[in-house]
């Protein structure tokens, strides 16, 4: 799997390939191309879907790195790079690591260094969260007791919105990832009370009612309010 994956991961380079002003040559979002012309290709050679989905993911996974190095991670970029390799994670460290091949030594220390950092940064966050499972807080069954739901996309959406905030900010007290769970759910329009339509709704009575010309004065109204204003 990792061979094979390494054997593809740049093959989207050659429909990626742009000459920048300068003489300079991009391949930009060469991994996620690499990635879908891995999984045709695969296919193609019968692999079973199972081998065909890790290497692709391989493949797409093998740039992100690069973001690091440059400029660092926060935790919650770190949670994601971690989810989003899964049982992949250890085969990825791997395969970014062999991935450098420049001839500059200086940069080839620097981007081994900088792999070493994010690997203890992992560890790190290993230590106090679990990582490799990341959940939300509050699970479905809490989530649809707590907004009053039955199954259905909403929920999904509550749970993702939950998974965010996890991912973002860590582990959160139940206190916590409830009260914003129901900040977010206030703004939902699935919230919003069902009025009825428009034409179904009584006329606003604190709004002054417009006159015709054949309208009679209300002798309950005071008599300064209809009598015609002075010349």
């Amino acid at each position: 799997m990792l061979r094979f994956a390494a054997l593809m991961h740049d093959v989207g380079k050659p429909a990626t390939r742009r000459f920048e002003p300068g003489g300079a040559v991009s391949f930009r979002h060469h991994d996620m191309v690499g990635s879908k012309l891995t999984a045709k290709r695969m296919k193609t050679l019968r692999f079973d879907n199972d081998t065909i989905k890790a290497v692709a993911r391989l493949v797409e996974l093998h740039m992100r790195f690069y973001g690091y190095g440059d400029a660092g991670w926060s935790d919650s970029a770190v949670r994601r790079y971690v989810t989003d390799a899964g049982p992949l994670l250890e085969r990825l460290h791997r395969l970014t690591r062999s991935d450098v091949t420049t001839r500059n030594q200086r940069k080839a220390e620097r981007l081994a260094f900088a792999y070493d950092d994010l690997e203890d940064r992992i560890a790190v966050l290993r230590e106090q969260e679990s990582l490799d499972a990341v959940r939300p807080d509050l699970d479905g069954a809490k989530i649809m007791a707590l907004l009053n739901l039955k199954p259905g996309p909403v929920v999904g959406r509550a749970y993702k919105y939950l998974l965010e905030e996890r991912m973002e900010h860590g582990p959160l007290q139940p206190d916590d990832a409830e009260t914003r769970l129901l900040a977010w759910w206030a703004e939902q329009p699935e919230a919003a009370p069902r009025f009825r339509k428009q034409k179904d709704l009584p006329p606003p009575s604190n709004l002054p009612r417009t006159r015709s010309p054949n309208d009679q004065p209300d002798d309950r109204a005071p008599p300064s309010a209809l009598d015609p204003a002075p010349r």
